[in-house]
Parts: C-alpha cells; structure tokens; sequence
C-alpha cells in the first residue's frame, strides 16, 4: 500500500473557507504525519504550480473552486481529496473534518 508522502493545499489568504478551515488542519495533519505540506497560494508566484495541479488531478474550470486538497503518495499517485463548498464555510469545515476521519488516512 502506497504511503502518503506530501499534502497540498490550493487556497488565498483572503479566503475564510481556505484559512483557517482548511489551511491549518491539513498543516496540524502534516506535522502530525511527519510529512510536508506544500501550500499554494493562487494569489501569488505559486499560481501557476496551483493551476497545473487543479487542471491536471481537481475540480478545474477557468475560476475553480478553493480550496483543493491534494493527497500526493510515494508511488507517485496524486489523489484530489476535497473542496471546498460555495454554500457556506460550515460546508466546507465539515468536508474537512469527514477529510480527518476517512479511510484515506488509516495509515495515521
């Protein structure tokens, strides 16, 4: 079973479904995991390595959603994990949290 290596995060600072209700559980996540947590920031020179990745393995459309989360795995695999939902931060904080708790992380 491939071992999960790296997590990124496609968020904006200005974002409340991005920070913190995304952004810091995926950081406390990584820490805990012992593994990195590649933030890309849309509204800076990490824009087009978030674009690439939202094109290539997410939800991609000319004005995509935020934020993306990316499971990246030591066998190369990378899997779109979550985003984040326009009806509401609470949407969003609760795919998270059913994020944290999927089988996706048995591994933990």
């Amino acid at each position: 079973m491939a071992k999960l290596r790296m997590i990124h995060v496609v968020y904006a600072n200005w974002c409340p479904h991005c920070v913190p209700t995304t952004v810091e559980p995926m950081k406390k996540l990584a820490k805990e995991l012992g593994i990195a947590c590649d933030l890309l920031d849309i509204d800076t020179e990490d824009e087009a390595r978030a674009d690439e990745l939202v094109r290539k393995y997410g939800d991609w459309s000319e004005d995509y959603l935020i934020p993306q989360v990316f499971f990246e795995f030591d066998d190369g695999e990378v899997k779109h994990v979550l985003t984040g939902y326009s009806e509401g931060v609470s949407y969003t904080r609760h795919a998270v949290e059913n994020l944290l708790n999927s089988s996706l992380l048995l591994v933990k």
